[in-house]
């Protein structure tokens, strides 16, 4: 039995990232900086396992959603005269592997049969199995270059492409990515900085009346896991509401000039290369509005997502406490007013 998300103590900058990607997979993935044991991986396997469950194409190894895009399978069946069945599953976490190949994240086309049979056959690969799941990369700044860039291009596509002497196969890839590092052993290029959508930084809770919390809530749930889970059902299955409800009513929340020259009125202060991070805060902003009921974006949804869409894309040690572009960024923030 997996913890439970809601009973998490403190990283809330890591929570409400994880929430917002939930919401808006378009944000564009969460990358969570700091050390081992501060919660990552249970945050992630603890919200996918809230969330409701997903339709999906019976049978089809590309968890295809019968009203979305489709793998060239699934059109094939379609163009035979097939029926798309539908059957329910749950939201998983696919983790990759440090090490990982090309072949092994995209998948592979075995030519020769295609030649001698006249049909395609497709290995899949990580890429298939991530299709509307999470993608967890554990020490994402180990990756070989090659293969993030791989990664991050599937996540901004959508689509998986495979090509082999002029035969191809495509599939949705179309997950919710979420990446881990510790920045002492080493970082990741800015480009590749810059590709993930929102940044959330995670410490060790150094506060002794929350640190006894922890031990408390996990030493409870380790006696008794389905008991634990039973006290904290109602938080639950509030919190999963919201976030269908949030879900449903993304596209209502009104997108105002105002916000725009809002949001602009901050990265335009900041050294920034390129735009991505105004469409991030925008559409974080938009989330956050949704998640909390609200019909407009306000300057606090602009704040509080901010931070995370921008921590990571500054220039000049963007990673260090004293660095000029954070505090710099802490100055312009503490000084919006609504």
């Amino acid at each position: 039995m997996i913890f439970p998300f809601t009973p998490i103590v403190g990283q809330e900058e890591m929570k409400t990232g994880l929430i917002l990607n939930v919401i808006d997979p378009s944000i564009g993935g969460l990358l969570i900086m700091g050390e081992k044991g501060t919660a990552k991986s249970t945050a992630v396997r603890a919200l996918a396992e809230l969330l409701p469950e997903l339709k999906a194409v019976k049978g089809c190894p590309f968890n295809c959603d019968p009203e979305g895009v489709i793998c060239s399978g699934c059109r094939e069946n379609q163009a035979r005269g097939g029926l798309l069945e539908a059957e329910q599953r749950r939201m998983r976490v696919v983790e990759l592997p440090l090490g990982i190949t090309e072949d092994r994240l995209v998948g592979t086309l075995d030519v020769e049969y295609a030649l001698k049979k006249g049909e395609k056959r497709f290995e899949p690969g990580i890429l298939a199995d991530a299709n509307r799941n999470f993608l967890y990369v554990d020490e994402v700044n180990l990756l070989e270059d090659h293969i993030v860039d791989l990664l991050l291009d599937s996540a901004a596509m959508g689509v998986n492409t495979v090509e082999r002497e002029g035969v191809s196969f495509i599939h949705p890839a179309r997950f919710i990515l979420v990446g881990t590092m510790n920045p002492e052993e080493g970082e990741l290029r800015p480009q590749l900085l810059d590709r993930f959508g929102l940044c959330a930084r995670v410490t060790t809770i150094q506060d002794k009346s929350l640190r006894v919390e922890i031990l408390r809530r996990r030493a409870a749930f380790d006696s008794d896991p389905e008991g634990f889970s039973q006290t904290w059902k109602a938080e639950q299955e509030n919190l999963s509401q919201k976030i269908i409800v949030a879900k449903e009513t993304l596209s209502e929340v009104a997108v105002e000039d105002e916000t725009f020259e809002k949001i602009v009125g901050i990265t335009s202060q900041l050294s920034l290369d390129g735009h991505r991070a105004d469409i991030v805060i925008l559409k974080a902003a938009r989330a956050l509005a949704a998640f909390r009921n609200k019909k407009n974006i306000g300057m606090e949804e602009i704040k509080d997502t901010a931070h995370l869409a921008l921590s990571h894309r500054l220039k000049r040690l963007p990673f260090e406490e004293t660095s000029p572009g954070r505090n710099q960024l802490h100055g312009i923030l503490s000084g919006l007013t609504s």
